[in-house]
């Protein structure tokens, strides 16, 4: 039987991946293609890759493109899949009914198959297989408000930086794709999560305590200032995700969660921006590979550098008063 006119296949690795409906528009204010979010994933694979090795996915698609309201949130990997992708069975203790077996991105072929099924965005666990009970980094969420000026936003990433840079923890940054910013700290993967949400916690606290005109930890969205930063430190969990470096959000523009350097961090505070969503949005599927060659990872740049947590929490104690 003869291939259908739209599909292809291309080798990767020595593995064949086909391709299917590469002309299908998926941010139709763009025109952007699902042949241009496989060709921008095959362009930055190098950089976001050390991400997603061992990393369970659970893959937001958009098949018929991110006009449609809500996307298809796929944790379980789809009966369809090739042998030769990685996949990872997780038992029922996230809150689910049953195993879960993910979907494993560790090359590029794989990459490439997933953004061929319209997975704009792909979302990861705090941890990776085997070890999957002890998480190897800490997210902070900084969620600004409607109203929120992006130098208030970038301020309080600042702050991040330099309280944790105070206690000898070494932090990065990056775009959510949205409107805000995550600052991450990556862990030795030897704490439990308990452990990990705790520090968080304390952290976020103490940011809270000296940035109080410019911060917020009220969960409920309807009471928070909508001019402050919201931290969200609860992010942390077993079986919760975050959105991975250099991955694609399903947004007009086809924003990218770009890893930052921290001087553009400083840069963002010298500006007047009355909001923070065009700054945020200003890494995307059209620029981000030229960026990228050019300059690599701005987190391997400045040393991605897994990190203890004992010292630490002994220099917060008199330096935070915990």
């Amino acid at each position: 039987m003869a291939a259908k006119k739209s599909e292809t296949t291309v080798d990767i690795g020595g593995r064949t991946v086909k391709l299917t409906n590469q002309d299908k528009v998926l941010f139709p204010a763009d025109g952007y293609t699902k042949g241009d979010l496989v060709a921008y994933y095959r362009a930055v694979a190098p950089v976001t890759l050390p991400y997603l090795r061992d990393n369970p996915v659970t893959m937001e698609r958009f098949p018929d493109g991110i006009s449609v309201p809500r996307g298809i949130w796929e944790k379980q990997m789809p009966r369809y899949t090739p042998e030769w992708v990685s996949r990872a069975t997780i038992p029922p203790s996230t809150g689910e009914p049953r195993d879960v077996t993910y979907v494993v991105v560790n090359d590029e072929a794989s990459l490439v198959w997933v953004a061929n099924l319209a997975a704009i965005t792909l979302h990861i666990w705090y941890s990776h297989v085997p070890a999957i009970d002890v998480p190897d980094v800490i997210l902070f969420d900084l969620d600004p408000g409607e109203t929120c000026p992006l130098a208030r936003l970038a301020r309080v990433a600042l702050a991040f930086r330099e309280e944790l840079d105070n206690i000898g923890i070494r932090a990065y940054v990056k775009t959510t794709g949205g409107m805000g910013l995550h600052v991450i700290v990556p862990l030795e993967p030897r704490y439990d999560y308990d452990i990990a949400k705790g520090v968080s916690e304390l952290v976020a606290r103490r940011i809270n305590s000296v940035l109080p005109k410019d911060t917020t930890l009220e969960r409920t969205i309807s009471r928070r200032p909508e001019d402050l930063v919201y931290l969200d430190w609860v992010q942390v969990g077993k079986g919760k995700t975050y959105v991975a470096p250099f991955t694609v959000r399903a947004r007009d523009g086809a924003p990218v969660s770009m890893p930052l350097a921290w001087r553009e961090v400083e840069a963002m505070r010298r500006k007047r921006a009355p909001e923070t969503t065009a700054e945020m949005r200003r890494w995307t599927i059209a620029n981000v590979p030229r960026l990228v060659a050019k300059t690599g990872d701005p987190w391997r740049n400045e040393g991605w550098i897994p990190q203890s947590l004992e010292s630490a929490m002994a220099r917060a104690r008199p330096l935070w008063g915990v």
